[in-house]
């Protein structure tokens, strides 16, 4: 099946798109009596919280460098504070 992916590989792309995906929604997947069905969801799960978790990183990141740590946020506003 070279180029072809099979058709759960593509019913859990179309789970993943669903912004209100709970536990429920991928449970047929998961708990499939087949063990390579189960680990594939598992996988593309997985690789999906990767994928958010390192965006989320990167957001963070950029917030930092662009507004800089805690500290300095709390210094910031103290001296706004004082000025009014």
């Amino acid at each position: 099946m070279v180029g072809r992916s099979p058709p759960y590989a593509i019913r859990l792309r179309e789970l993943n798109r669903s912004p209100d995906a709970v536990y429920e929604t991928f449970r047929k997947g998961v708990e499939h009596e087949d063990p390579e069905i189960s680990a594939n969801v598992i996988i593309g799960l997985i690789r999906v919280c990767s994928y958010l978790l390192g965006r989320q990183l990167s957001s963070i990141e950029r917030e930092f460098l662009n507004e800089g740590g805690i500290r300095e946020r709390m210094t910031r506003a103290r001296l706004q504070q004082r000025k009014k």
